[in-house]
C-alpha cells in the first residue's frame, strides 16, 4: 500500500536553528494513531530531481570551459534525458526537471519531450550561476529569465527553483524574497549539512513553508541520513556515484519508515560514461567523472525500491498548515 506524496507524521527539528524565517512542517495531526491502528506499511512517494544541464556547464569544469565556448561544445544531454525518461517511465515513476533556461533556448526539442512525458518542469537558473556570486537584482533577472524561457516553450507555469551546487546558504536568505516577488511556489536548494561550498545545516529535513515578509515559499530539502550523530548527504548525485548505495537506500528508507517524503536529485552527464574528458585537477576528475557507468544501475534499483514522484503533486499537501518559529542560535 503506498500513499500519494503526504507526509504520515511531524517531521523532528534538530537542533538550534539560525533560520532567519518561519517554517510550517508538514504531517500534523492524527495520522500517527493512523499508522498504530494499521498494521500494513503505508510508503509515501519521494521526489525524484533531475538537474538539467550539459556536462561542460558544472563548476567542477568551469576552470577549462568558460561561458563563451558553450555553443560549440558538442551537446550530449538529449540522449542522457531520453534514458532518464526511458528508466521512470519502465517504473511508472514521475519527476521534477530543473532545466537551465539556457538549454531550454537552445534545445528546446529536450524541454519539450520531458513535458511530453509527463514531467513537471522547474527552473534551475538561465546560466548555472550560484546564488553567492551574485546581488539580489543579477539573481532576479536569472530566475525571470530563466522561468520566461521555460514557459514559452512548454506553455505551462514554472512552480520551483533549485540553485545551482545548492547555493542559498546562511546570509543569503534573500534569494527567498526573491524568488517569491518572480512568481516561484516552491525552492528546492536547502541541503540540511555542513560542507564546504555550501549547506545549510539547520534547516529542517522535511518539506515545510518559509514564511518571508513578502509571502510564503514551500521549500523540499535534499535527503540526508545520519551516521554517529552526524548528518549524511544522501540524496543522490555525486553521493550516489561516489558512496555505497547502501548510504542512499538507507535515507529513503529511513524517511519512508517515518513516512516522510525525501527529495533525490541526479544531472543527465552523471549516467554518461562516454561523456569527453577535459583537462582538469585530479580532485575534479574524481568528482565529475567517478562512478559514471554504475549511476543508472543505481538509480534502477531505487525506483524498484521506493515509490517517486514529481514536487508539484505534494504542494497541496503544504497548504493550510500552522506555522511555527524555529530557535533562533548558531547553526
Amino acid at each position: 500500500m503506498r500513499c500519494n506524496g503526504i507526509a504520515m507524521r511531524e517531521g523532528r527539528v534538530g537542533r538550534s536553528s539560525q533560520l532567519a524565517f518561519e517554517v510550517r512542517n508538514v504531517g500534523r495531526g492524527s495520522t500517527r494513531e493512523s499508522l498504530t491502528m494499521h498494521s500494513e506499511f503505508c510508503q509515501p512517494t519521494h521526489f525524484f530531481t533531475v538537474d538539467v544541464e550539459e556536462y561542460f556547464q558544472v563548476k567542477a569544469l568551469r576552470s577549462v570551459v568558460s561561458r563563451d565556448e558553450w555553443l560549440s561544445r558538442p551537446s550530449r544531454v538529449a540522449k542522457s534525458i531520453d534514458d532518464l525518461l526511458g528508466c521512470l517511465d519502465r517504473h511508472g515513476a514521475h519527476g521534477t526537471f530543473f532545466l537551465l533556461g539556457w538549454i531550454a533556448k537552445y534545445h528546446p526539442d529536450v524541454v519539450r519531450s520531458i513535458a511530453n512525458a509527463g514531467h513537471e518542469i522547474a527552473s534551475h537558473g538561465f546560466w548555472h550561476e550560484q546564488v553567492t556570486a551574485l546581488k539580489p537584482a543579477e539573481f532576479l533577472d536569472d530566475v525571470r529569465s530563466s522561468k520566461c524561457e521555460i514557459e514559452d516553450v512548454t506553455g505551462a507555469p514554472v512552480l520551483g527553483y533549485r540553485a545551482p551546487s545548492f547555493s542559498i546558504i546562511p546570509g543569503w536568505e534573500w534569494a527567498f524574497d526573491v524568488l517569491i516577488e518572480a512568481g516561484y511556489r516552491y525552492d528546492s536548494s536547502l541541503f540540511p549539512i555542513r560542507r564546504r561550498g555550501y549547506g545549510y545545516p539547520s534547516a529542517p529535513r522535511t518539506p515545510h513553508v518559509i514564511s518571508r515578509p513578502c509571502g510564503k515559499l514551500a521549500e523540499f530539502p535534499l535527503a540526508t541520513t545520519e551516521i554517529l550523530g552526524y548528518p549524511v548527504p544522501a540524496a543522490g548525485g555525486g553521493y550516489l556515484r561516489q558512496l555505497p548505495l547502501a548510504v542512499i537506500r538507507r535515507a529513503f528508507r529511513e524517511a519512508s519508515e517515518r513516512g516522510e517524503s525525501a527529495t533525490f536529485y541526479i544531472h543527465p552527464w552523471e549516467i554518461d560514461p562516454e561523456q569527453p574528458r577535459l583537462a582538469v585537477s585530479h580532485l575534479n576528475r574524481i568528482r565529475h567523472y567517478r562512478g559514471l557507468d554504475r549511476a543508472l544501475e543505481r538509480i534502477e534499483r531505487l525506483l524498484e525500491e521506493f515509490s517517486f514522484g514529481s514536487i508539484a503533486s505534494y504542494l497541496p499537501a503544504m497548504e493550510g498548515q500552522a506555522p511555527t518559529r524555529l530557535a533562533m542560535g548558531a547553526a
